[in-house]
């Protein structure tokens, strides 16, 4: 009965034996070696894993810039600090990248823009902008629920008097908050933009005056005074373009309603 036992045991751990040692080879044969440049750069990034270079996070960033899949200047958190690390472990140049931040186009808060009705809903800006577009009486403007401070990694933006305010020393420019405002009126902008057309609203003149007492009401007057021509009027909306814009002022003097506003703090920084 011994012997009856030891041979099947013997087969199948010779088998084992075999089996074992061919998948070693195997390994050994096939082994794909890893760049050990991707450990190096995923070493100099920031560790937000935000998603904001369009990968799943800083491990997926790191092999994908090693593999060429994506930019060397593709991480918005880290900026230009390290996308020049990055260039120096690939033995490359990183381009020069200019600073973004994000920032509502909006200046309606409670004081300077009507309420339709007393809003009792789930705390959440979709919610309540399904619901007549929202408590404000401006249907453009911000509904003030905060998803946008709910969506932001680095506590860079809050609500103040109904109103999503960025504080542009904290911001890294992940587009976090873009994507969750669902009325869409948050812009990435280059820091050293000094103006903004702090409005959204594509309605009359007339009606943006009835909303809200510093909505653009598309009168034109930037537009005529910008030496540099960077303001234009599409249907009732001024829009700077930042490339050209000197930061003079000129079309925040002559802004009727006070829509065009200077930049020049960070709110709660």
């Amino acid at each position: 009965m011994f012997i009856d036992l030891i041979i099947p045991t013997s087969i199948v751990g010779g088998m084992g034996l075999v089996f074992g040692l061919g998948l070693s080879v195997a390994s050994n044969l096939f082994e794909v070696q890893a760049d050990e440049r991707v450990a190096k750069v995923r070493e100099v990034l920031p560790g937000a894993n935000c998603g904001a270079c369009g990968q799943t996070g800083c491990d997926g960033f790191a092999e994908s810039v090693v593999n060429k899949e994506s930019s060397i200047n593709g991480c918005p958190v880290g900026g230009q600090e390290v996308a020049n690390k990055i260039a120096e472990i690939l033995g490359t140049k990183a381009e020069s990248m200019v600073e973004k931040t994000a920032r509502v186009m909006c200046a309606g808060t409670y004081e300077k823009c009507k309420v339709k009705f007393d809003y009792t809903g789930i705390e959440d800006c979709t919610a309540a902008a399904g619901l007549f577009a929202g408590p404000s009486a401006c249907s453009f403007g911000c509904v003030g629920l905060g998803n946008c401070v709910k969506a932001c990694a680095f506590d860079a933006i809050v609500v103040k008097d109904g109103l999503a305010q960025v504080i542009e020393a904290k911001c890294k420019a992940c587009g976090k908050c873009i994507e969750a405002c669902p009325k869409k009126i948050i812009e990435m902008v280059p820091k050293k933009s000094e103006y903004s057309v702090t409005c959204s609203s594509k309605d009359k003149g007339a009606v943006v005056r009835k909303n809200c007492t510093i909505g653009c009401i598309g009168c034109g007057k930037c537009s005529k005074v910008c030496p540099v021509s960077a303001i234009t009027v599409n249907g009732t909306l001024a829009k700077i373009n930042t490339e050209v814009c000197t930061s003079c002022g000129e079309c925040a003097a002559a802004c009727p309603t006070g829509a065009i506003k200077k930049i020049t703090c960070c709110i709660g920084s």
